[in-house]
């Protein structure tokens, strides 16, 4: 019995014991990842439930996302998300939890790193590549659907891999909730590159715009950069609305189809708009060797499994934080009452982790079961009053002076931002 935990669910504490999930419940290993709001650890539990095991930890200023309505409700967003969602190929959220200064979210640890790593080590993948990792991610995009939730930043860089090389959604911060059928929603959100064309003509959008970026990422792995890009903003908008898509000929005749069916201008004529939403872009021929009860059990081998060392293993992070001293700045800001009122009800913990807890109560005893990667290319930015547009798109694998300088992790929130563009 010493050893139970207590844990808060909104504000029902749930197993009272000695121990609340609480910051010194976790030792920092690594630096994951940095953002504008904070930073990401891989982190070891050393008290309680899950004991030793290795998880990512978000840690999340309040003081700089209260500043934004816009950045509280996007924060709130995502954790509701992570607890209502769960699913094979998104991120499980385990803890969240606050303190007087800062946010707390416990996520699994994702060892394989971003999709956007091993694209950039390979250029280009092959379609069966591509087919694999495009056919779990519709199927984590029809989850959300499902769920009436749009999910809007669609990228290389938002998608994990696990230890075998299976795909995990991260990052909820632009999503929106409660869109069903016949339901629209005009924010301005996402990264230009994958950004649908109704979503830049601000005429509302649904869950349609998902195929499009699914589209735009699709291109991108088998060509080395989306389908549309310019020399700043406005020329990669403008080749969004009006250009033709060029479609190199090595591609198969069913990944050209494909393409130009998610690529459709007319988002209701776009392939997966339909009521059959994910299930009619799984029916395409693309997909025609795709066994989806297997792949949604994770039996199917992936095409790409990360070579790791340990359970701790950091090596398909970027060095430029992995490198750097775990350190969590001290918690000296404490907001007001009235402010913290925002973030009441964020703690959460996971059903899993409860149930391992109540296990403690029985009198019988269990038993518990190459290419070097310089920052992240499309990192969200600031949109500024006047709206200026961002630095050019360079190409794929060649760093440029525009390289933002904290990078971002797929483990970490976008920050809320708004609007993003494609640097290097």
């Amino acid at each position: 019995m010493e050893h139970c935990e207590k844990f808060e669910i909104s504000e029902t504490s749930v197993n009272r014991g000695p121990e609340k999930i609480r910051p010194e419940c976790f030792e920092l290993l690594r630096v994951l990842g940095k953002g504008g709001y904070g930073k990401v650890f891989q982190v070891r539990k050393v008290t309680g439930a899950n004991t030793g095991k290795i998880f990512a930890m978000k840690v999340l200023k309040k003081a700089m996302i209260v500043r934004n309505a816009k950045d509280t409700a996007h924060t709130k967003a995502e954790r509701n998300i992570l607890e209502e969602v769960k699913h094979s190929f998104i991120v499980d959220l385990i803890y969240a939890f606050q303190t007087g200064g800062k946010l707390y979210l416990i996520l699994e640890y994702l060892s394989g790193g971003e999709l956007f790593m091993q694209l950039e080590r390979e250029g280009i993948f092959m379609e069966d590549t591509a087919c694999f990792y495009l056919a779990e991610i519709s199927m984590a995009l029809g989850h959300l659907h499902q769920k009436g939730i749009i999910y809007r930043d669609l990228k290389p860089e938002n998608i994990m891999l696990n230890h075998q090389g299976h795909v995990k959604l991260t990052d909820f911060g632009l999503c929106k909730e409660s869109i069903h059928d016949g339901t629209v929603t005009h924010t301005f959100c996402g990264t230009i590159e994958y950004m649908a064309p109704e979503i830049l003509m601000r005429s509302g959008h649904n869950r349609a715009v998902d195929w499009w970026s699914l589209g735009a990422l699709m291109y991108d792995m088998l060509t080395g950069a989306p389908p549309f890009t310019g020399e700043n903003r406005k020329k990669t908008i403008d080749k969004i609305l009006k250009c033709k898509l060029n479609l190199p000929p090595y591609l198969t005749q069913e990944a050209r189809d494909l393409l130009k069916k998610l690529l459709k201008r007319n988002a209701a004529s776009r392939l997966g708009a339909g009521p059959g939403d994910a299930g009619e872009v799984q029916a395409h021929p693309f997909f025609r060797h795709i066994n989806w009860e297997e792949l949604l059990a994770r039996k199917v081998e992936p095409p790409f499994k990360p070579l790791l060392q340990s359970e701790e293993d950091v090596s398909q992070f970027d060095a430029k934080f992995t490198r750097q001293t775990p350190v969590d700045s001290p918690d000296d800001s404490t907001l007001s009452e009235s402010a913290n009122q925002v973030f009441v009800g964020f703690t959460y913990v996971a059903p899993s982790v409860l149930e391992s807890v109540k296990e403690k109560f029985s009198f019988e005893p269990k038993i518990r079961s190459p290419r070097r990667f310089i920052g992240s290319p499309r990192t969200p930015q600031q949109p500024n009053a006047k709206d200026e547009p961002p630095a050019p798109p360079p190409v794929r694998g060649v760093p440029s002076h525009h390289a933002v300088n904290e990078g971002s992790c797929g483990f970490f929130l976008s920050d809320s931002i708004q609007v993003g563009h494609r640097t290097e």
